[in-house]
Formats: C-alpha cells, structure tokens, sequence
C-alpha cells in the first residue's frame, strides 16, 4: 500500500514519450493500425479497469495516511492528558503540603470556625490529589488477568454498604443467579473491579434520598458478566448524561452532595481497561440505571 504510487509510472512514462516526439526531440512516425471493435472494446475494458484500479490504490493509501495520522494524534492527546493529570496532581499536592504546615503553626488560640473550614477544604483537596493520582496510574498501569468470583465481591460490597449509616434508611438488594447454573466468574484484575463497583454502590448510596432502593443484579450477556446497579435516586439530567464519566464533572443533581466528580471516571476507566462497556440509563426524579460489563473468564453458558 506504501508504494502506491508506483501505479501512476506508466501514465508518467507515457506523458514524457509523447512530449519528447511532440518537441520534435525524436522521430514521430504516424502509425496506421486496425482493429476491430471487439478488440477495441477489450482494450478499453483493460484501460479502464486500469485506471480504476491505480485510483482505488491512490484513494487506499491516502485514506491510510489519514486514519494513521488521525491515531497518532490520538495517541498523542492521551498522552497529553496524562501529562496534565499528573502536572496538576503534582502542583496539588505540593500546595496542599503548604497549606498544612501553615495551618499546624497556626497558635491553638487563634484557632476558628474559619480555620476548621480551612482544615476541612485542605482534606477534600488532598482528596481530590489522591484520586487524580489514581486516575492517571488507572490509565497506564498493567491490568492483572486473574479470575475473579464477582458474587462474593458483590456480597463482600453489599455487606460493607450496609454497615454505612445512610443504609439505614435505604432498602438495599443483591441478586445473584442460582440457577441452572452460578454466576461465571471475570478476568481481571481483583482490586480495580472491587473499586469500580464500590464506586457505584457509593455514589447510589451518597446521592440517593431516604427511602430509596438500591438493587444490584448481575447476568451474563456474551462473552461479559454485567452488574446492574440500579436505584431510586434523584435521577440525571438528559443533558448531563453525555458527560458522565468526565474528570471533574459534576451533574446538576448531585450539586449539593460532597464529591469530587471524579468517581465515575474511575469506574469508566477501569471498566475499560479490561474491555469492558459501561451504559447508563437515568430518568430525572426516577433513577439511575448503571450497567458494567466486564469479560467472563470463562464463555458464557448456553
């Protein structure tokens, strides 16, 4: 496909011949010929089809050029990404280490609601470094191929979440498919995917209401094992929904919940990382549908 261009030599050769025997540069003999139209009819069969394929081979190695150029570039914004990622996080942190010390120094007298803000607003900030961090390590580190039992790590989640105090006033389940047969397991690695799904179990319980469900189902689709966490909540504007799983972004409904927005861009991460999809389905004032689907280790039974 690179060498493409060898295509057009002979139209090259034969635009040079006759120019030289137009310039008089060489003897030009008029040559009388005859054919009959069938044969005439095939040469201009074999010209054409000649033409068409030099140009097919032009259109290809273009079109090659751009989608390789188009990666690059890509390539090339992933990286730049990553770059700012860990440039911001640097800069935080080496802010936040400032800001700390200042506050310890400060005399125990003059201590205030003001600094106790200040205290609080530092910590939320470091935070935010920490999952910075993380997010960046998420998009360049080895992924582990293990394989993972997803039912116990969900009845492990479940478990942790309703220790929580806003479980107490949320009705919260877990099904887990028995029969014909168990969940299959997933390849990847352990502790991202208990992070992921962590994520989500969280954000349903910190962004939900009193008296909301929480259900988290599971079943195989494929080749993938999917985690359904669905809930009662609040639900998520239309026009946020394309934005969900940006760093930093944050939907209208969850304004006035703490949170540093960067939660779902883990679990996206993550979820991709090991070739995975993640879809949400949301309805204002109904809920939220999230599904995760992560490769089974193991083919999908029939």
């Amino acid at each position: 496909m690179r060498r493409a261009w060898l295509a057009i030599i002979p139209l090259g050769l034969g635009l040079s011949g006759a120019l030289v025997l137009q310039l008089g540069l060489w003897p030009n003999p008029i040559v009388f010929g005859r054919a009959d139209v069938g044969s005439l009819l095939l040469l201009l069969g074999l010209l054409i089809t000649g033409l068409w394929i030099a140009a097919w081979f032009l259109w290809r190695a273009a079109w090659q050029r751009g989608e390789h150029s188009m990666i690059r570039v890509g390539e090339e914004q992933v990286e730049l990404h990553r770059r700012f990622i860990r440039r911001l996080d640097h800069e935080l942190k080496n802010r936040l280490t400032a800001i700390r010390a200042a506050l310890i120094n400060l005399p125990q007298e003059r201590e205030s609601p003001i600094v106790g803000e200040m205290r609080l607003e530092v910590n939320r900030l470091a935070g935010l470094s920490t999952d910075l961090r993380k997010l960046a390590d998420l998009e360049t580190r080895p992924i582990e191929q293990e394989t993972v039992d997803l039912a116990a790590l969900l009845t492990e989640l479940v478990e942790m979440a309703r220790q929580r105090p806003e479980a107490i006033t949320r009705h919260m389940g877990l099904t887990l498919p028995q029969v014909p047969w168990p969940l299959s397991p997933v390849s990847g690695d352990h502790d991202l995917i208990f992070l992921a799904l962590h994520n989500l179990i969280d954000n349903s319980l910190k962004f939900g209401r009193p008296g909301d469900s929480i259900e988290i189902r599971t079943f195989e689709d494929g080749p993938f094992v999917a985690v359904e966490v669905a809930d009662t909540g609040p639900g998520i504007h239309p026009e946020d929904l394309p934005h969900l799983g940006e760093e930093l972004f944050r939907g209208r409904t969850t304004q006035a919940t703490e949170g540093s927005g960067l939660g779902l861009a883990l679990v996206r991460t993550i979820v991709e990382r090991h070739g995975g999809t993640l879809r949400i389905r949301s309805r204002v004032g109904q809920g939220t549908v999230i599904v995760a689907r992560f490769p089974a280790a193991r083919p999908a039974h029939a």
